[in-house]
């Protein structure tokens, strides 16, 4: 970014997401500063900057949701839409290296490129860069990906470090032999914590949503809505609380039997479910 003048002397910018002064005359003129003055801190401009510093990390955490919402629920996104934002090192920086799938579903892409004409470039599973055109792409959720140990051994020979978690993301797939009345997994229940507030903060903090009594969590899963929740307790409830059952709703909010939950619901709703009782108070002595 250009430095800009701030005060008698200094100059500031914003380096690093943070504002950096300069001295702009003497013998020290062009030196970057290692802090900032005190007569800078409550100048305008570098209040300015400061908000402009707030307003850009508010904008990349948009992107990285925006990215990562698609890719939990595998959504349709044009191409068109991906070479528009490409130039904004915000979105740049949450689709850079995502996998991607064009028309052909079986053919597999990191993503390293889109082209203003809203041509894509992609580096596919044999290591070449190929460029495709497709009117939309997926960026598939990863129990979705065929051969996902072998796509994540390629990821890694690549070095390939992704910004919203897609092919190392934790993935749970749904068991055979599910009844037909079965509605609940219990997996991760009985997690204890001091308080319910504490288990709501832990399922916030998380990227959850708390409704109720419920952390949950929306995804689309072969074309259909559906929440993933985890009892966690009244609201208000002071006292010590432990982790509840799972469970899936539709989009009317009915319940549904677990032999009918998608793969993408699955797998999402056993992750939340994991964190939150990875979070539970570990007696002295007893399991990890």
């Amino acid at each position: 970014m250009a430095w800009l003048a701030a005060g008698e002397g200094y100059e500031i910018a914003l380096v690093e997401g943070r504002v950096v002064a300069r001295s702009a005359t003497g013998r020290t003129a062009g030196r970057q500063l290692k802090t900032l003055p005190k007569a800078l801190k409550d100048h305008p401009e570098v209040d300015r900057l400061r908000r402009l510093t707030e307003w850009l990390d508010r904008h990349e955490a948009a992107c990285v949701a925006q990215v990562d919402g698609w890719m939990v629920s595998s959504l349709p996104v044009p191409t068109a839409l991906l070479a528009r934002v490409w130039p904004d090192e915000a979105w740049q920086h949450a689709l850079r290296d995502m996998a991607v799938v064009g028309d052909d579903p079986d053919e597999v892409g990191f993503l390293r490129d889109a082209t203003a004409s809203g041509e894509l470039k992609v580096v596919n599973l044999d290591g070449e860069t190929v460029r495709l055109s497709p009117r939309t792409v997926t960026l598939p959720h990863p129990v979705l990906l065929p051969d996902l140990d072998d796509v994540r051994d390629f990821a890694a020979e690549l070095g390939i470090v992704q910004r919203v978690e897609q092919i190392h993301r934790a993935t749970w797939q749904k068991p055979d032999g599910l009844t037909a009345t079965a509605t609940e997994v219990r997996d991760y229940a009985g997690g204890v914590f001091p308080t319910r507030f504490s288990l709501a903060a832990r399922a916030t903090a998380l990227g959850y949503r708390v409704s109720g009594g419920y952390a949950t969590c929306k995804v689309r899963d072969a074309g259909a809505g559906a929440e993933a929740a985890v009892w966690i307790g009244e609201p208000y409830y002071e006292d010590e609380m432990t982790t509840g059952a799972l469970s899936w709703h539709d989009e009317d909010g009915r319940t549904v039997p677990l032999a009918t939950v998608g793969p993408v619901a699955w797998s999402e709703g056993m992750r939340m479910a994991a964190a939150l009782y990875a979070g539970r108070k570990i007696e002295e002595g007893g399991d990890a």
